[in-house]
């Protein structure tokens, strides 16, 4: 949603032609806060759209609401409030976020704002189990209690590891672990220290001598961090840093001269050399912290949505996911988030219209296992059980190679017309007694449904395991898609059931239902 309109595929004939005074443009600014703010701190202005104004409005937005101005005749105002790369908790309110999370987070996080030493210890443990449970590590033998355990490089320098001479992480996303010792004397301990390492890309776990001392995510900042003297000591001490990158550069971007170490006398000691890193054998990613800037808890909502009050809108256009790719439970944040936003704006019916995960990452000669299919899944099944939401289905218009597809007009087009086959039933199609097929039947179908170069692919039948799941022979006419029984247990039917799914299923509008998994009943 925050991609701008510029770059995107076609836009500069658009741009030219953008000048409207009747449509009216506000693009939030990027804030975060631990509790929910009443204004942005300063006045953000509306502007009339133009080609001075549209290229860096959203592009997704600014095509929707074209598109409705165009329809409806009416003057029409678009607001922008997006933050790419977050994670949706990010976005809950404070009641969504107690009940999914419980009040724990909370406090942790209103603690941050005053303590963020103690909310880090507090947090740590949570992190470190995480670690030792997917590592196999046992208590006191985790890299940041016994990092003589690892093998260890030392940094070619401080710079995107991409870009490390010889090190052969040039495509690299994952997580690295960074050590540095450092000598202090008695009266240096004593006095504890800020901690400065310049600017990480992307999320990071701080330890001192095995004492969590930050947990920060961002690529554009510098970490700082307070070292009580109670976490150092004469002697040899050891920073360790689980350092993860998800996507893009990765890595202590610094600059070198940024890492050190500050007393409270005001004495530096530079640290910006020395360092030595490993490759982690735990590449998941781990959980995140309250305050996390793109995945805390609703400090995105508290930022920038809270601010709004009760402002009069019309509806609400929520292109996200990604970062919640496999995160279980992604259907109740999203119903949450529906609640919330609904409480806070005065409306139980307003509009909220949800852009499915496009097609992104390897296409598939076989059936697969697919978080970005699991998430459109998720998707689906919260606007099934919502009356006032829709499902913007986008399988056809991402782009395999990149994350962020520059073809956003049909987008924006669709969130102004929502609409498509969506998987309504599955029923039992019986011959003499004997099961001969499943019919799916689809609501929302335009005419007719067909399938283009042949019969319709990407439905499968599987039984309980993913090395059960099979291609499926299918065949469509009018709402329905048949799909042949093979004689093979099977408890569900997927479709498109891959990161960059091939589909060939149509309505006559030219809308493609989404991903989806139903159960076969009795």
């Amino acid at each position: 949603m925050e991609y701008s309109l510029a770059p995107a595929m076609g836009a500069q004939s658009v741009i030219a032609s953008s000048g409207d005074d009747q449509l009216r443009l506000i693009t939030i600014p990027k804030l975060s806060a631990p509790l929910p703010a009443h204004d942005y701190g300063k006045a953000v202005p509306w502007v009339a759209a133009s080609p001075t104004t549209t290229p860096g409005f959203s592009a997704v937005c600014y095509y929707m609401v074209r598109a409705l101005r165009e329809r409806e005749k009416v003057p029409v105002g678009a607001i922008n409030a997006s933050w790419g790369g977050t994670q949706i908790r990010a976005w809950l309110d404070p009641a969504a976020s107690r009940a999914i999370y419980g009040d724990a987070e909370s406090v942790m996080l209103q603690r941050f704002a005053t303590d963020p030493t103690g909310a880090t210890a507090q947090f740590a443990p949570r992190w470190e189990s995480w670690w030792r449970e997917k590592s196999g590590d046992k208590a006191g033998q985790e890299p940041w209690n016994a990092p003589d355990s690892l093998a260890w490089k030392p940094v070619p320098e401080i710079a995107y590891w991409e870009g490390w001479p010889g090190a052969g992480l040039e495509t690299f996303d994952g997580t690295i672990w960074f050590r540095r010792t450092v000598t202090l004397t008695a009266a240096q301990a004593k006095q504890g220290a800020l901690l400065s390492l310049g600017i990480f890309d992307e999320l990071d776990q701080t330890w001192v001598n095995g004492k969590a001392v930050g947990n920060s995510f961002g690529w554009d900042y510098e970490r700082n961090y307070k070292v009580p003297p109670a976490y150092l000591h004469a002697g040899k001490n050891e920073i360790m840093v689980a350092l993860i990158d998800t996507f893009g550069n990765g890595g202590m971007k610094g600059p070198a001269d940024k890492l050190k170490l500050t007393f409270a006398d005001n004495s530096v000691m530079p640290i910006g050399d020395g360092w030595l890193y490993s490759m982690a054998k735990v590449q998941t990613q781990p959980p995140r912290a309250p305050w996390d800037a793109n995945a805390g808890l609703g400090l995105i909502y508290n930022g920038m949505i809270a601010p709004m009050g009760r402002f009069g809108l019309k509806g609400v256009a929520w292109y996200q996911g990604e970062s919640d790719v496999g995160i279980a439970g992604y259907a109740q944040r999203l119903t949450a988030l529906f609640k919330g936003w609904r409480d806070q704006f005065g409306r139980s019916d307003l509009p909220m219209l949800i852009v499915e995960l496009p097609n992104f990452g390897p296409t598939a000669s076989a059936p697969v296992d697919s978080g970005w299919a699991a998430l459109r899944d998720e998707q689906r099944k919260a606007v099934a059980a919502d009356p006032h939401a829709a499902l913007i289905v986008t399988l056809d218009t991402g782009d395999p190679k990149n994350l962020h597809p520059l073809n956003k007009a049909p987008v924006g087009a669709r969130l102004a017309a929502p609409g498509g086959p969506e998987i309504a039933e599955l029923r039992l199609a019986k011959r003499s007694g004997v099961l001969a097929a499943y019919e799916l039947r689809f609501k929302g179908v335009s005419g007719s449904l067909r399938s283009l170069s042949g019969p319709p692919i990407g439905f499968e039948l599987c039984a309980q395991t993913q090395a059960s799941c099979r291609y499926a022979q299918a065949a469509a006419s009018g709402d329905t898609v048949t799909i042949a029984d093979d004689g093979k247990p099977a408890t569900r039917i997927r479709y498109a059931w891959a990161d960059s799914p091939v589909v060939n299923l149509y309505d006559d509008a030219d809308m493609t239902p989404g991903s989806f998994e139903v159960p076969i009943g009795n």
